[in-house]
């Protein structure tokens, strides 16, 4: 799924960027951020990175099919670790539903996706 992993490294190198470049801004547009606590610019950036980094590792499993499993399983990693701890937040009443529900496409779906890209990742298929 080459698309896949097109689709997914655009969107996270897109959101990296953004993070990086504008911090304040993305802070205040994309809803339900601000309910995580204050503006941290540094910490926005910090994670900038992290989003750009799994970007790169997907660009390089569409480059390198043969490091496809190692790039995408570590994408997978961050992202699945990322949906996690969402996920512990509504467990521990942080944040409701409809906060959790309104993070899906951006939080939780892009991880489910890549660890569905994992699996399906050249180097699992057998002879």
């Amino acid at each position: 799924m080459p698309w896949l992993r097109a689709l997914l490294s655009t969107s996270l190198a897109g959101n990296g960027l953004f993070m990086l470049i504008a911090p304040e801004r993305w802070y205040h547009t994309i809803p339900t951020v601000s309910l995580t606590g204050p503006l941290n610019t540094h910490f926005i950036r910090d994670i900038g990175c992290a989003y750009l980094s799994a970007a790169a590792a997907l660009v390089w499993s569409l480059l390198r099919p043969a490091d496809a499993l190692a790039t995408t399983t570590l994408v997978a990693l961050f992202l699945m670790s990322h949906a996690g701890v969402h996920l512990y937040e509504l467990a521990i009443g942080i944040c409701g539903w409809t906060v959790w529900w309104k993070t899906f496409p951006g939080v939780t779906l892009p991880a489910l996706l890549t660890g569905l890209l994992a699996w399906q990742s050249p180097s699992m298929r057998r002879p």
